[in-house]
């Protein structure tokens, strides 16, 4: 007999991690119009954009201006990798802001010229602050699974970086399969030993479909007594530092199992491939979710 959760969170990071490593530029209008359908769709969670440096995320460049013309509804993240893109996400009036760090060192290295230890001897001070300013901090915790230079990560090491992001009095961890290789044992374990460790932390799964296993692993971490994931409408993203992978797993897929299930999310499928529409023709690469494909055969 399974044991599933009754309702689920969607947070949906498509605007944010879908579209900043995309190849074609999205101009501001197309993200708010892509960000806007979201909401309309029921999402109510969503990462907005980014506060790094256009020279690196040319993509993001425009994150202050999405920030202040996005409609407020629900919980809305800015990802901010250091004090100066807290300090911007704050000057833009977010008031949920994400932090990453990556479990292997060499990850991180690649992502932010910075070990594990190092990225979190300087998001200390950080997080401090924005706790102290009243924000809402996730931390999201990269490579928990495998790391496309070290390998298998081992679980402690994963528990052992979140035990320090909730000393540090975070509110959220998200926990990533970063480059798909997880399988749902793996996924089982360890996030019913996050449940254990952390009851009263909100845990986050996330997961990449490089080798089409993020469903799977879905239901293995629903058994675990996770209710919250990120997903991308579409399945847009990907990461530059890990080879090979590619999109997050595609929200209306994920909100079509979950409704399939009879766990309510508050979320329109139909909706979400409509968001997914307006976005799709700004793209570089074709979109071929499953329940986009059907919406698209349905409306054409």
């Amino acid at each position: 007999m399974f044991i599933l959760p009754k309702n689920v969170t969607i947070i949906e990071v498509g605007p944010r991690d879908g579209l900043q490593n995309e190849k074609n530029h999205v101009d501001e209008t197309d993200k708010l119009q892509f960000i806007h359908s979201l909401q309309a769709a029921g999402i109510r969670e969503m990462e907005l954009t980014s506060f790094v440096s256009p020279k690196w995320v040319p993509q993001m460049a425009d994150a202050k201006a999405i920030v202040e013309k996005s409609d407020r509804i629900g919980r809305q993240f800015v990802l901010a990798p250091n004090a100066k893109g807290a300090e911007l996400a704050l000057e833009s009036n977010a008031d949920s802001i994400a932090v990453f760090v990556g479990v292997s060192n060499t990850f991180n290295q690649k992502n932010i010229n910075r070990t594990t230890e190092e990225s979190m001897d300087a998001l200390e001070p950080v997080i401090a602050k924005l706790k102290h300013d009243g924000i809402f901090v996730r931390a999201c915790i990269s490579t928990a699974f495998y790391c496309p230079y070290e390998g298998k990560i081992e679980l402690k090491d994963v528990l052992n970086l979140c035990s320090r992001f909730v000393s540090m009095g975070v509110d959220e961890l998200s926990v990533a399969d970063t480059i798909g290789m997880a399988n749902p044992v793996e996924s089982y374990e360890l996030f019913f030993q996050l449940k254990k460790e952390f009851p009263e932390i909100l845990i986050t799964a996330h997961f990449h479909d490089t080798r089409k296993m993020a469903m799977a692993n879905i239901f293995a971490a629903l058994q675990a007594g996770i209710d919250r994931f990120d997903t991308s409408a579409g399945g847009l993203g990907g990461c530059p530092f890990a080879p090979g992978a590619t999109g997050n797993v595609a929200t209306e897929d994920v909100v079509n199992m979950l409704d399939s299930l009879g766990i309510e999310t508050g979320i329109d499928v139909d909706k979400i491939c409509a968001a997914v529409e307006t976005i799709a023709q700004h793209v570089s690469h074709p979109i071929e979710t499953g329940m986009y494909r059907l919406y698209k055969n349905k409306i054409h």
